[in-house]
């Protein structure tokens, strides 16, 4: 089967993601059936790449499949992407690995009054973690991604580095934090340089089923956004009833069970107070939850463990950067204090509200991703 080309779509100009291909690597394409992974292949096929379309089976026994969103939809769509590009397709079932390594941190961590960040632990855990090992078996030494991220070479660090993507509203590198050095060197992240409605236009050029597909915006394994309800049947209990209280120790009202609050929330709270009161601190093992007015939200230190970095193998002492604490936060100017303990304290030259423990803390200079942590 001939390959379709890309040469001729909007962006063409930029130059080759493959600049460094050689006739002997061999590519593991990871394929999710939507639009992204599915142009990152082509960009692969076009170019000559000996590559293989592989798709983990991650929650199929947590979810109900439809015709729209359903995960043998998807498959049934990056089978299809796979046949018109020419490239072999493989499939394979993680299910259990992606239980324990994502799903059961998730729901540990809401248990326990913290906010998780399942798309971090996925990447790290699954879309890198277990490709690893799938690239390995395949036979394959490089792997493939639709991430919107760049990786290139840094004079300043002296080695390859994970970049922002060129469209920020689109850059994934924040829940990238936690590949290393030595994976970067073994990772093509073709997306980096383009938009969103690049890649459609690419897509649609091609000829892809995908090109118009909607993105999905909730956590996977909870499509209906219902994260509550998911976590209950998972536990197969039901999280009782506890206290608001304030900084002395006064009960404010009653709470439906921790698990449907997180730090900096405001609505739903179901109290009248005499001020506007939101979530500071979940304390589950006395089952009361912390409210505050708006100003104790903000806070100028944060810690950070379970550091990674990427950028250099030893940090330096104290330096100056820049730092997220969500995903969609923007990166403030912070120190960066390393502890012996291999533990961070990020001073922020502003106040920052409401950094949550589990979120992660991500570290930049300017769009050079530097390391990242957990906050605790």
């Amino acid at each position: 089967m001939s390959r379709p080309s890309v040469r001729h779509a909007a962006a063409s100009t930029k130059c080759s993601v493959l600049d460094d291909m050689t006739n002997n690597h061999k590519y593991l394409v990871a394929m999710s059936g939507g639009v992204d992974s599915s142009v990152a292949a082509a960009m692969l096929s076009e170019q000559g790449a000996e590559c293989i379309g592989v798709m983990l089976k991650l929650h199929e026994k947590f979810t109900e499949d439809d015709a729209s969103c359903g995960t043998n939809a998807d498959e049934r769509d990056a089978r299809a992407v796979s046949e018109r590009l020419g490239i072999e397709f493989q499939t394979y079932n993680s299910e259990d690995k992606f239980e324990k390594e994502v799903i059961r941190r998730f729901v540990d961590s809401y248990q326990r009054g913290i906010t998780p960040n399942p798309c971090v632990e996925c990447n790290r855990y699954m879309k890198f973690g277990a490709l690893f090992e799938y690239a390995d078996e395949l036979g394959c030494d490089k792997i493939v991604t639709g991430h919107y991220a760049r990786i290139e070479y840094s004079e300043k660090y002296g080695r390859k580095v994970l970049k922002k993507a060129v469209d920020e509203s689109k850059d994934q590198s924040y829940v990238l934090y936690s590949l290393s050095a030595e994976q970067l060197e073994k990772i093509c992240l073709p997306l980096g340089e383009f938009t969103k409605a690049e890649i459609r236009e690419k897509a649609a050029a091609i000829g892809l089923s995908v090109s118009n597909k909607k993105e999905s915006q909730d956590i996977c394994f909870v499509p209906d956004g219902n994260y509550i309800g998911f976590i209950e049947r998972y536990t197969k209990k039901a999280f009782e009833e506890g206290n608001f209280v304030d900084a002395d120790g006064n009960i404010l009202g009653r709470h439906k069970g921790i698990i449907r609050y997180t730090i900096g929330q405001h609505k739903k709270l179901g109290i009248v107070t005499p001020e506007p009161m939101y979530v500071d601190k979940i304390i589950p093992e006395r089952n009361e939850i912390l409210l505050v007015c708006d100003d104790a939200l903000y806070k100028t230190e944060v810690k950070v463990a379970e550091v990674c970095w990427s950028a250099f193998d030893l940090p330096p002492e104290k330096f100056t950067a820049e730092a997220k604490l969500r995903y969609r936060h923007k990166a403030a100017p912070c120190e960066v204090q390393v502890n012996s303990d291999g533990t961070l304290i990020l001073r922020f030259d502003e106040p920052q509200r409401a950094p949550a423990k589990g979120q992660s803390a991500v570290i930049y200079d300017g769009d050079i991703l530097l390391g990242g942590g957990v906050i605790v």
